[in-house]
């Protein structure tokens, strides 16, 4: 396969790829993904419907016998091949992630690297899953604890991270020897499409992976959470989202792993090292040019160190060369589409109009293509939207704290718990605030969260269950308990 030329050329005969065989939707009905750095069309893709949902938990119930019977070396070996695999093709699927997402091509390039560690991580995984056997208490017989894989899944990805968000949910699913249906975004399907394409290379049965692009998700996932036989659902996106799926994941009590919005604060103490948290704040914020749900969303600064964390960290925002995501030297390319920036702009101009500042901003291409420049706001008030919603772009809105429970306080005013950051010299310090802080996970020093092996996820609004690390198996593995007529000596 040449990753570089599949957004032109299609695979097999269509974009649905069902029972290992790519083909058109039953309907013949297609959509359209587009490059966000020139606005143009990139191709058609195949939109799957409700008959392609059905078709899809066939693919997947025909084959789910036969891959939980597969020896866990043997799913491992499949997925250390894909992991090998998508390294070699590494340049192509970065260029086309960049294609039809629009981050710079060296954020494409770090999320190729992050999907495929899924994919290493979840083959060691995968002979580590162990049984327990112990002598029951009371004495007489014996207890075995066996884990099986909780039967079919069901994914839905965003489209921010269109290979790692795959990868980090098909990984641990084929890991426990579960069947998986996988739902790209429509803005980003074209990724998913050549991962499913590497793990057929790999080795990977016909059947055990069912990948259906569409721009009608609700006919598509509807079919699949109301099916007994889907016994597992795993889903990235909004909150409001996130909600609907839930309340119909508990009509078949479907066992449910949901991964939010979030509203991550970046909080620079008095005694912080400015030059680390401003490298640290770039990292948090600018990663695929602000588009990720850890990023940091509100910036508070004690006001003893404000006004240098403020020049130095607009100074580098500033100074974020912006364009095309594959054009060299980028480091800001375009939003996903014009509703991203629409909603960016939005923000920005209540918080404006509420009397916060512009401070810092950046330059915006000329032409076509749908940019928002870096931008840095100060004196954004509490009761500003952009310090209440996930603005999901490339704006730093920066507010003034004095104590560290006013500060808590503020940061923990959210139905959001994500992601946090913590930036001070003094360790102790950092911990408390850690701790006291409403999120699944806080950076300390550090403006990179992400590791397949540490346990991702949130709290309160921003989901519920892990991903990654041991957790991520564990997710799509019932346990299984035998009382064993063997008495004890």
């Amino acid at each position: 396969m040449d990753t570089d030329k599949i957004a032109a050329e299609p695979l097999g005969a269509g974009d649905v790829y069902v029972g290992g065989r790519w083909t058109a939707a039953a309907d013949a009905r297609t959509f359209t993904v587009f490059d966000p750095a020139t606005g143009r069309p990139v191709r058609e893709v195949s939109a799957a419907g409700a008959e392609d949902a059905r078709a899809a938990v066939e693919a997947a119930d025909a084959a789910a016998a036969e891959w939980r019977r597969t020896p866990a070396r043997r799913r491992s070996e499949v997925l250390y091949s894909a992991f090998t695999l998508l390294h070699r093709n590494a340049d192509g699927l970065a260029r086309l992630i960049t294609l039809e997402n629009g981050k710079a091509l060296r954020d494409a390039r770090a999320e190729v690297a992050y999907a495929a560690e899924f994919f290493r991580w979840f083959s060691e995984e995968a002979v580590r899953i162990g049984s327990s056997f112990g002598d029951a208490p009371a004495g007489g017989y014996r207890h075995v604890v066996v884990k099986q894989p909780v039967g079919i899944t069901a994914h839905v990805t965003p489209w921010n991270f269109p290979a790692a968000m795959a990868t980090r949910k098909i990984a641990p699913a084929l890991a426990a020897g579960c069947p998986v249906l996988l739902k790209p975004a429509p803005d980003t399907p074209l990724t998913a499409l050549a991962v499913a394409e590497l793990l057929a290379r790999a080795g990977l049965p016909d059947g055990v992976l069912q990948v259906l692009p569409t721009d009608r998700a609700a006919e598509v996932v509807g079919v699949w959470m109301a099916d007994d036989r889907v016994r597992k659902f795993s889903f990235t996106g909004s909150t409001a989202t996130g909600k609907l799926l839930l309340h119909q994941a508990a009509e078949q009590v479907m066992n449910a792993t949901l991964e939010l919005g979030g509203n991550a604060p970046f909080i620079v103490c008095a005694d912080a090292d400015i030059d680390a948290a401003v490298r640290g704040a770039m990292d948090a914020k600018m990663r695929g040019g602000g588009e990720v749900c850890i990023a940091a969303n509100r910036f508070y600064v004690h006001e003893a160190v404000a006004e240098e964390f403020t020049t130095k960290f607009g100074a580098a925002m500033t100074a974020v060369r912006i364009g095309p995501g594959l054009a060299d030297g980028t480091e800001l390319g375009p939003m996903v589409n014009p509703v991203a920036v629409a909603k960016i702009r939005e923000l920005v101009r209540d918080a404006l109009d509420r009397g916060a500042r512009v401070t810092a901003e950046g330059p915006v291409p000329r032409g076509a293509g749908w940019y928002h420049p870096a931008t840095v706001l100060t004196d954004v008030p509490d009761d500003a939207r952009i310090m209440h919603e996930e603005v999901f772009g490339p704006v730093a809105p920066i507010a003034v704290f004095r104590t560290e429970d006013e500060m808590i306080s503020r940061a923990n005013a959210t139905p959001y718990g994500l992601a946090s950051y913590v930036y001070s010299r003094d360790v102790a310090r950092a911990i408390r605030i850690a701790e006291r802080l409403e999120t699944g996970m806080v950076g300390l020093n550090r403006g990179l969260l992400s590791d397949p092996a540490a346990p991702f996820g949130g709290v309160k609004q921003s989901g519920l269950g892990r991903e990654g690390a041991r957790d991520g198996i564990d997710a799509f593995l019932e346990s299984k308990y035998l009382a064993l007529d063997w008495p004890t000596a």
